[in-house]
């Protein structure tokens, strides 16, 4: 690669790689890849940022097909946590319920609101709800779970549950 090549460009090969592999008859193809190295010397390092990235990606991302290492966040953190510790995690905030028990429709209000960047009118307009059905379901979850997602700590609080939760489901799928 040269230096003014950018992850852009670099998920512009992988999407050509993806699409050569799909005419093959390959399925399911998933491409992950590390840092950009300028010596031998680091390329280990970049392939276990690419290993991890595909992890990550199947935890996280599962609907993309390509991921770059710089673009986990903070599902690069969780993974890298231990399980003991997510589930102290997940009972501080969730008590003895987990985010599992909510019913479908409160999952589905969460999930676009935080789409929606906690915007309540948008959320409400996307979810042909009126925006007081929003706020009841927004108070019912507060009273549940005492968090107010409303507010941004309560939020990513809240969103960091969730991922924290996906994560522990995928351990617990290969323990078994």
């Amino acid at each position: 690669m040269a230096d003014n090549e950018s992850n852009r460009d670099i998920d512009k090969y992988a999407r050509a790689i993806e699409e050569c592999l799909v005419k093959e008859g390959i399925k399911d193809v998933h491409i992950s890849y590390g840092t950009n190295v300028k010596e031998i010397k680091e390329v280990s390092r970049s392939y276990k940022e690419a290993k991890m990235a595909l992890d990550v990606g199947k935890i996280f991302f599962a609907e993309r097909d390509i991921i770059a290492y710089s673009e986990l966040g903070i599902g690069r953190l969780i993974y890298q946590l231990p399980i003991p510790l997510c589930k102290m995690f997940i009972k501080e905030i969730f008590g003895g319920k987990s985010p599992d028990d909510f019913d479908e429709e409160t999952l589905t209000t969460i999930n676009k609101f935080f789409e929606n960047s906690l915007n309540v009118s948008e959320t409400s307009r996307q979810l042909f709800i009126h925006r007081n059905t929003l706020v009841y379901r927004l108070d019912k979850l507060q009273k549940g779970t005492g968090l107010d997602l409303r507010v941004f700590e309560d939020a990513i609080t809240f969103k960091i549950a969730l991922m924290v939760v996906r994560y522990m489901k995928y351990m617990e799928s290969f323990e078994y």
